[in-house]
């Protein structure tokens, strides 16, 4: 007998009834706890350096092809400064590390550059101030678990940095570890869409700090940054009039118009890579952006691990005195990619664009991406330069401060990961108990001393003179 065919509308039916056969809260939590069976929550403590371990050094010489060729030794004298600065400056080590490490399986929208500086507190559409990740250059789908230790180790790092002893250290990992674990709980019981809108807003912050004297310091630095505006801060801290019109200061090295510049066709190609960027944006966007003219175009020098990629800074008009100011960086292939897979998209600024907002409670209007129109074809992501963005300033921290500080970013990189992840299995394998947290804890511990001897091996490459260094005074 031939089988018998299956027609469209019975079809329709079956997927209906799959799509009706939904798992309830309980269900999923225990197909999370089932996962402890496969990989022990203690377990997530191990950290040891592979025989096969790649040379650090001969990740960071790769990661520098195709960078700016001069601004290289600017790129290692940076991450000498320290084993914190060096850690912002490998996430291409750890990921190569992370992916040794054993995972549960869950997949998220993952950072890939997860440490403590790579959060902050920014204005949204609506001019809220809110607290939350604000860089996704490597961001890909990856496990959880590969954030949360970033993170964690930031933290150790930075403790370190401060002088603080070896218990607050490993306090605030565990802090960190506590909040996300009980952050992925309440997101598990929570709607859909209540997860999506969830948001840490700096008000809420604020009140939250127990510490008087932070609460004072947080609140300080909030009206300070209020009042740099575009108008009357950006644009005369960045710019010179000139033949009338403004243009931007060259500070060189960090902050300046390239060679590139001098040849007649580079505000062409600017302005060809500018209309493509345009178009990656919503109608209302680009209709938007039709009211401002490029005026000029300036490279800039950023960060630690971006030192060295292409960055530029536009500045637009819409009028005499209603200026703004965007940011062109280079779009480079995840540090993931290599671990995780390869990103769907066929443009790095587009893969940027799109994991910011599927982490992001609420991203950039301008955020956008393009393709440069020079011969070089380099991806770019564009958005907003600075919009009363404010760093945590771990240099600032006393003890209490970093477990405070570590306890909002476990909330917030928790809601993160919930908005495209399955919370509920991740709150069912994480459990009620601080398990996971001690386990996290010795992790970071463990692998904030890898990072240490990771930053002797570039002291000792630059010595030897394998990599050239310029340190800033």
């Amino acid at each position: 007998m031939s089988p018998q065919k299956t027609s469209p509308k019975q079809k329709q039916t079956v997927t209906q009834q799959r799509a009706l056969q939904l798992e309830t809260l309980d269900e999923r939590l225990a197909k999370g706890k089932s996962l402890r069976d496969i990989l022990p929550r203690k377990e997530q403590s191990a950290w040891q350096a592979s025989a096969k371990r790649r040379d650090p050094i001969a990740i960071l010489e790769s990661g520098s092809r195709g960078r700016i060729e001069e601004l290289i030794p600017v790129r290692y004298g940076r991450m000498l400064k320290s084993p914190f600065a060096f850690f912002r400056g490998s996430a291409a080590i750890m990921a190569a590390d992370l992916s040794t490490t054993a995972v549960t399986g869950i997949r998220v929208q993952a950072c890939g550059d997860c440490h403590l500086m790579n959060f902050g507190a920014y204005a949204t559409p609506e001019r809220n101030l809110i607290v939350d990740i604000n860089d996704f250059d490597e961001t890909l789908p990856a496990a959880w678990e590969w954030d949360v230790k970033r993170l964690a180790t930031s933290f150790v790092l930075a403790c370190r940095e401060n002088g603080f002893k070896p218990a607050v250290a490993a306090g605030a990992a565990e802090v960190l570890g506590c909040s996300y674990r009980e952050a992925m709980h309440e997101f598990a019981e929570m709607r859909v869409l209540d997860v999506w809108y969830s948001k840490m807003d700096l008000a809420s912050f604020v009140k939250g700090v127990s510490e008087e004297e932070l609460r004072k310091d947080v609140l300080n630095y909030i009206a300070k940054q209020k009042q740099k505006s575009i108008l009357e801060y950006m644009v005369p801290k960045l710019t010179v009039a000139e033949n009338g019109r403004r243009r931007f200061k060259d500070v060189p090295p960090y902050f300046y118009h390239s060679e590139d510049q001098r040849g007649k066709n580079f505000m062409d190609i600017a302005q060809r890579t500018f209309m493509d960027y345009k178009t990656s944006l919503s109608p209302d966007r680009q209709v938007l952006l039709d009211r401002y003219q490029l005026s000029d175009v300036a490279m800039k020098v950023v960060g630690i691990g971006s030192v060295g990629t292409y960055c530029a800074v536009l500045l637009l008009y819409g009028s005499p005195d209603d200026p703004l100011i965007l940011q062109a960086k280079e779009a480079r292939p995840s540090v993931l990619e290599e671990h995780a897979g390869k990103s769907k998209c066929s443009n790095h600024g587009q893969r940027i664009v799109l994991g910011q907002r599927l982490m992001q409670s609420h991203s950039d209007i301008f955020l956008g991406w393009a393709t440069g129109a020079g011969h070089l074809k380099r991806h770019f992501y564009f958005r907003q330069l600075k919009d009363q963005k404010m760093s945590l300033m771990p240099e600032t921290w006393t003890p209490s401060r970093a477990s405070e500080v570590a306890d909002v970013l476990g909330w917030v990189l928790a809601r993160a990961h919930a908005r495209s992840g399955d919370p509920t299995m991740i709150a069912g394998y994480l459990g009620t108990k601080d398990v996971f947290d001690q386990a996290l804890a010795k992790f970071a511990v463990g692998y904030a001393d890898q990072v240490e001897r990771d930053h002797q091996l570039l002291v000792s490459a630059v010595k030897s003179g394998r990599l050239d260094a310029f340190v800033e005074r």
